[in-house]
């Protein structure tokens, strides 16, 4: 494979991993938002995706597959080789993002433990 190839299919994963991250970042971020707003179902549903890539994440040893993919295609191991966010941010994404996304599904939890039931409903209000 020539340099120019490798460098066109780096930029196209890191592209797509971005994308991805942006994805999943907005998910965490609006998990507690669209709960406030008595969006139950979506807030579930919004966990429940981030909750799959956690589960994608813990198969590949905490590592994002994209990232595996883009090694093979320099020898560049900065934070951020694999993906178009800032060094700092890229480093520290799953410590800044884990705490947000357990936050926000306790807030989610929390919200719906005080959202009023229907007469007869089994749970416990």
């Amino acid at each position: 494979m020539n340099r120019g190839r490798e460098s066109g299919v780096l930029k196209a994963i890191k592209v797509v991993h971005t994308i991805a991250w942006a994805f999943f970042a907005a998910c965490i971020i609006a998990i507690p938002v669209v709960s406030w707003r008595g969006e139950q179902r979506a807030a579930t549903w919004l966990a429940a995706i981030v909750l799959a890539e956690v589960v994608v994440l813990t198969i590949n040893h905490w590592r994002c597959p994209l990232t595996l993919l883009a090694a093979r295609y320099t020898d560049d191991r900065r934070a951020n080789f694999d993906i178009c966010l800032p060094a700092w941010l890229a480093r520290y994404n799953k410590h800044i993002f884990g705490p947000l996304y357990v936050a926000g599904v306790i807030v989610a939890l929390a919200n719906w433990a005080c959202q009023p039931r229907p007469p007869g409903c089994w749970l416990v209000h």
